[in-house]
């Protein structure tokens, strides 16, 4: 593309040029997307059939659950069909699509994580207080807060970005379309603004996170205050595998939008977009589950 303008179509980035190996990625994947649906399914249907589980922590868990595989639904199975068919071409109607979803479910998983951080805290630090502030009106309104908090977000930045002209080649360095790729392609004194609206993101991301540790580092110090050993192991059970997936998932993420172009290649780029956004949907139904008896028990109660 040789003046500004924008592509009916984008080139996404196939992992290998033969066929054999392309074939071994659609297998690989595969197996990632459907570990991801039948984890986070089992998990969905334990909490909505068992009546135990009907409680704030469970239903923030089923939210995340829903974002999790809407997040994976979004890249993993067009990167499966161009290796399948041996193609890499995307509209610019399907980009726009991949990346107001991610963006969305991302945004909203983040702002969920948030509110699991403070339910955690308010269940551990202020028991005897917790149902005055995790009624079933004021989880259903973090909820929505979350998911509305994503929307409003991604509306923002996918208009923003596919207003932008582009002066580079529709070619993306990476298997589904994703913000900072775009802005390579775009004219030097045109991407800016989109890259302060991710500053800004970025910011607040900062803040929950900066929460998130205010909120763990209450949590232990109370649960290390508590004399029963049960109770720490118990209280640490639930806490630690929430903590794992925030440290994952902002770790991997962040460092996707702030790195600088000098240490950015190719491999490190999948590398890092594959473990924010493929390997958590699978792998978070099994860190939930992992130290959590009650959830272990219903799904033991479900798949007999």
């Amino acid at each position: 593309m040789s003046n500004s303008s924008f592509p009916t179509e984008f080139l996404l980035l196939l992992f290998a040029d033969t066929r054999e190996l392309q074939l071994l990625h659609f297998g690989f994947f595969l197996g990632i997307y459907l570990a991801a649906l039948l984890g986070n399914g089992l998990i969905l249907t334990a909490i909505a059939c068992d009546h135990r589980l009907h409680t704030p922590m469970y239903f923030f868990l089923l939210n995340l659950a829903l974002l999790d595989l809407g997040t994976i639904t979004t890249t993993v199975p067009k990167a499966m069909a161009n290796s399948l068919w041996d193609t890499k071409i995307i509209s610019s109607s399907g980009c726009a699509t991949q990346v107001f979803f991610l963006f969305f479910m991302l945004g909203a998983e983040y702002s969920l994580l948030t509110i699991m951080a403070y339910d955690r805290y308010i269940a551990i630090c202020k028991p005897l207080h917790y149902w005055t502030f995790m009624d079933s009106r004021a989880c259903a309104q973090m909820a929505a807060a979350a998911w509305g908090s994503g929307f409003l977000n991604t509306v923002l930045h996918t208009a923003n970005t596919f207003s932008l002209p582009l002066c580079q080649s529709n070619a993306l360095g990476q298997f589904f379309c994703e913000i900072p790729q775009i802005l390579r392609l775009s004219c030097s004194d045109a991407y800016l603004r989109e890259a302060g609206l991710l500053v800004v993101s970025v910011c607040l991301v900062l803040s929950c996170f900066v929460f998130i540790l205010f909120s763990y580092t209450q949590i232990i110090r109370a649960v290390l205050r508590i004399p029963s050993q049960q109770g720490r192991h118990k209280a640490f059970s639930t806490c630690l595998p929430h903590l794992a997936v925030v440290s994952i998932f902002s770790s991997t993420g962040m460092f996707t939008y702030l790195k600088p172009p000098s240490i950015s290649s190719p491999s490190l780029d999948v590398v890092v977009t594959v473990l924010y956004s493929v390997v958590p949907p699978a792998v978070n139904p099994l860190i939930y589950s992992m130290r959590n008896q009650d959830l272990k028990d219903a799904l033991k109660k479900l798949t007999q």
